[in-house]
């Protein structure tokens, strides 16, 4: 039996998690009015069906990010606040390498492949539901893996030669 292949990427740190409503008036009401994170801006995607909202948990290259999220249209997929959290999104070193060797391993990948994200980052979602040819994912839940910036990988990965299998 061969040795296992080296995973060539690093999973670094929680870099958002998402909730979702019918209307995020009500998550603001908590989360900014109540707990008070900042507003660092807005994003609308018709095809994902989300109009958010992206606040901070702290200042800094490495903050968490906790978007909140209602569909555009109630009645279109994907109903983003259906589960009401939505997604965790996690930071990748090398995202090109991570969705590669993970899709080679029967990882289901949401389709879109690697895109652009809402807070300017390269994105992927690993989906909530398996499928035949895919077995593993979330069981449940929608992952996001989010490319680092150079300054979070720099910060964050340890160093290439302890790399896990």
């Amino acid at each position: 039996m061969s040795p296992p292949t080296p995973r060539p990427f690093h999973v670094l740190g929680v870099a958002q998690i998402a909730v979702g409503a019918p209307d995020r008036t009500a998550l603001r009401a908590l989360w900014v009015d109540s707990l008070g994170l900042v507003s660092r801006g807005t994003f609308q995607s018709a095809s994902e069906n989300v109009d958010e909202e992206m606040l901070g948990l702290s200042a800094g290259a490495d903050t968490v990010e906790v978007d909140l999220m209602m569909p555009l249209d109630a009645t279109a997929r994907p109903r983003v606040d259906q589960p009401a959290l939505n997604h965790v999104g996690l930071w990748i070193d090398d995202l090109q390498a991570a969705h590669a060797w993970l899709s080679e391993r029967g990882v289901r990948f949401t389709p879109g492949g690697i895109r652009r994200g809402a807070a300017g980052h390269d994105v992927c979602f690993i989906h909530p539901k398996p499928s035949p040819d895919a077995p593993i994912c979330g069981q449940g839940v929608l992952v996001e893996l989010v490319q680092a910036p150079p300054e979070i990988v720099a910060q964050l990965a340890p160093p290439t030669s302890s790399r896990p299998g």
